[in-house]
């Protein structure tokens, strides 16, 4: 467990509200992204199904976060996707991504519209040029909570997501989630995988305005 301060209610004072200097390995993640060659695995009836989509990620700064002496900053985020085929909603996903800059703590919460959140936790140096953060299934700090149906057909018993940040700006992905798929044997190893290229610029989060 990590180690904290006997004080768990004073806030850091002089904390810099500008959030775009402060997110450390996440700095290279804010703005507007676009993907199109993305590809997807994931398990049917018949077996494992491969699908292209295309994806359009929002990741914006927020204002500086405490939780007493803990100090957070970082993007709030949604993902939007669908097929070449499709203009429907393949996948929907919203959520932040935080860093602690006082312990190199990298978080991504996770929330998508079947019933389904997680935590996932990594850490990583400020100057990074990989991310990897990880959930497991019945972890009380950085874990996956789904619906009954979910549970009872298609458990996520772990996610790993691992981003590489690339030498021309763009940054690309790999996700497994690991599930249990009711009337199949050993786990369905459920990926998805896409380099990303940035379209538009973040704003300056809103506290960071006010001060100018």
């Amino acid at each position: 467990m990590a180690e904290f301060p006997d004080d768990i209610f004073t806030e850091p004072e002089d904390v810099d509200p500008h959030g775009l200097n402060n997110l450390g390995p996440l700095r290279r993640l804010a703005g507007t992204w676009e993907g199109l060659r993305g590809v997807d695995v994931n398990p049917k009836a018949e077996g494992p199904e491969t699908r292209d989509y295309l994806e359009r990620i929002v990741m914006e700064p927020i204002d500086p976060q405490a939780n007493g002496p803990q100090l957070l900053y970082g993007l709030r985020y949604h993902v939007h996707i669908n097929t070449p085929e499709e203009q429907i909603t393949f996948h929907d996903q919203v959520g932040y991504w935080l860093w602690e800059p006082a312990t190199g703590l990298v978080m991504q919460t996770l929330a998508i519209p079947r019933g389904q959140i997680a935590l996932a936790r990594g850490q990583a140096e400020p100057d990074a040029d990989r991310l990897v953060v990880s959930a497991t299934r019945g972890d009380t700090a950085y874990g996956i909570c789904s619906t009954d149906f979910l549970e009872h057909a298609f458990r996520t018993d772990s996610y790993r997501l691992e981003i590489t940040f690339n030498p021309d700006g763009s940054w690309s992905y790999v996700s497994d989630t690991m599930l249990a798929v009711k009337g199949q044997q050993g786990l369905f190893q459920h990926r998805d995988r896409n380099t990303l290229r940035k379209i538009a610029e973040p704003q300056p989060n809103p506290l960071a305005l006010l001060e100018g």
